[in-house]
């Protein structure tokens, strides 16, 4: 059987193809659910200024969402989530949550939020499985990250020594994102 390879690019946009919302629409949802299990709603304001973006746009993507049969947008700026709503926002979150708690037993520190949100947009569902099945499996046997903290130092040592290891850096482009 002959595989078609693609461009990173060329597999968001056949995935895209299968779903209906994109990753603004995602980050949106995740962040009304997550908002709204401590009140049962959120505002547009708060919503805006928890996403760091401007209430026109807010108000904007809500309405797509709203359209999507997700939200139920009232006047004045209250959102509420519908029953498919909740089950896609608790969805989202979950999803984050998961492949934030592998990144933390990787060791990623300071970039955390940044890298899941990466990874949360392009993650199969199949891969997603097998990491909160990983993620179990670490938390059930904590020597197993010992083990791996305890080899992480030794590679870093080796690295430091062995000039034949390769030091992981993409050419000509500055690392910002060093954790």
């Amino acid at each position: 059987m002959k595989k078609n390879f693609h461009t990173v690019r060329g597999y968001q946009l056949l995935e895209q193809k299968k779903k209906t919302l994109t990753p603004a629409m995602e980050d949106y949802l995740e962040m009304i659910y997550r908002s709204s299990l401590k009140d049962g709603y959120i505002r547009i304001s708060t919503l805006s200024a928890l996403l760091n973006v401007r209430a026109p746009s807010t108000t904007k993507m809500v309405q797509k969402l709203t359209a999507l049969d997700l939200l139920h947008y009232k006047k004045y700026g209250i959102i509420f989530l519908t029953e498919s709503g909740k089950e896609i926002g608790k969805f989202l979150l979950e999803r984050h949550n998961t492949v934030e708690t592998f990144l933390k037993f990787l060791g990623v520190g300071e970039n955390l939020l940044v890298e899941t949100e990466l990874i949360e947009h392009n993650i199969s569902l199949h891969t997603l499985q097998l990491l909160d099945i990983f993620n179990q499996f670490l938390k059930e046997n904590p020597y197993v990250k010992e083990q791996f903290e305890q080899f992480k130092k030794m590679q870093t040592i080796k690295n430091t020594t062995d000039s034949r290891t390769p030091n992981w850096k993409s050419p000509g482009i500055k690392d910002s994102k060093k954790d």
